[in-house]
């Protein structure tokens, strides 16, 4: 047994032991080679969005299932839970108001789970709650993304309100998972459900990001110049392409506990 684990963790082993810039480059070459897998093995690629949802909601049954079965809500961040259910308050309201369709019915059942969520964590499971660890200041990522969405936002008819919402909930979402790792990364020891359901989300967001790089370049870009003018088609590209990348060292390490055969999940210094 031993020595049908001494391959994988060799590699793990080198690659811990590179400097951060060739982990980033090998993400990235990963990143890309995940994608042409995709491409080639996946022939609607419309269905990698319902498989990001899918995997999504995996994630949510694992975060109720430590709650109501656990009773503990310890290693989560309310934060970020109130960040998700921001970003998704706005964006089922532009979906309302500017194209109703399937997300408008997703959208809806995945807020009033996260509301559920956070009525648990405020009223029910108070005690559990590791105030301490959650101390991201979250209007260090609200502010911005609202000044952004002022000055970069969709060039379509909708009033400028809808389309400044549009964009808010985009660049929301990108960073509304910060305050989840900064909980990770104070606690630095992550139980197994909590870990989980941040893999999850981790999963979920690659799929949605390699399903907009290759509707990119299925139409040959033309799918941005559909979104719009200006800044605002690259910069819905970047937010999907900055939502995987920040949980990328998260599940580096998630997938490496797993290998070794690790339930409970040990952060070094400086991950996330």
């Amino acid at each position: 047994m031993k020595g049908a684990r001494t391959p994988t963790h060799a590699v793990v082993t080198w690659v811990k032991k590179q400097p951060p810039k060739v982990k980033t480059f090998l993400a990235a070459v990963s990143g890309t080679a995940a994608v042409t897998f995709l491409r080639m093995v996946v022939r609607d690629h419309d269905s990698l969005f319902v498989a990001a949802e899918a995997v999504h909601a995996l994630g949510i049954a694992i975060l109720i299932y430590k709650l109501t079965k656990e009773r503990t809500c310890a290693g989560l961040s309310l934060k970020s839970q109130e960040l998700t259910a921001m970003f998704l308050a706005v964006r089922l309201y532009c979906s309302l108001v500017m194209e109703y369709d399937i997300h408008t019915v997703l959208d809806s059942a995945t807020l009033g789970t996260t509301l559920w969520v956070i009525y648990m964590i405020r009223f029910k499971l108070m005690s559990s709650y590791m105030d301490d660890k959650d101390n991201f200041r979250i209007y260090y990522v609200v502010i911005p993304c609202a000044l952004l969405s002022l000055i970069v936002h969709p060039s379509t008819p909708h009033h400028i309100i809808n389309r400044v919402c549009w964009a808010f909930c985009v660049y929301l979402e990108a960073v509304s998972v910060l305050p989840q790792l900064r909980v990770m990364q104070n606690t630095k020891i992550v139980e197994p459900f909590t870990a989980h359901y941040v893999f999850a989300l981790g999963v979920a967001r690659f799929l949605s990001c390699a399903h907009w790089v290759l509707q990119v370049m299925d139409t040959q870009g033309r799918i941005l110049t559909a979104l719009g003018s200006g800044l605002w088609p690259s910069l819905v590209l970047l937010s999907e392409i900055v939502q995987t990348f920040i949980l990328a060292d998260f599940c580096y390490y998630y997938v490496k506990s797993i290998v070794g055969g690790q339930l409970v999940l040990r952060l070094p210094s400086g991950v996330v």
